[in-house]
């Protein structure tokens, strides 16, 4: 079970701002986005441009491979526009 806190626009989207899921323990970045999509699928117009923060440090979609531990935090961060 991991953490997942979502923030900005992609809490809005996703109607909460955390939630505990039940993931593999190992898997690419994108199919954990695809396992957290198919929960609440208006997160897919994030796709392109979100960004996730795994145990605080960065990780973009993509091949690249996640060890997750039970309890470990995944941050939802969509762009943020500034002004």
């Amino acid at each position: 079970m991991v953490a997942v806190l979502y923030f900005a626009r992609s809490a809005e989207l996703a109607g909460l701002r955390s939630e505990t899921l039940s993931v593999p323990r190992r898997l690419t970045s994108l199919q954990l986005w695809e396992e957290i999509v198919k929960r609440h699928p208006r997160l897919a117009a994030l796709r392109d441009q979100v960004v996730f923060a795994v145990r605080q440090e960065y990780v973009l979609l993509g091949d690249q491979l996640l060890v997750l531990h039970p309890g470990d935090e995944v941050a939802i961060i969509p762009p943020i526009s500034g002004g």
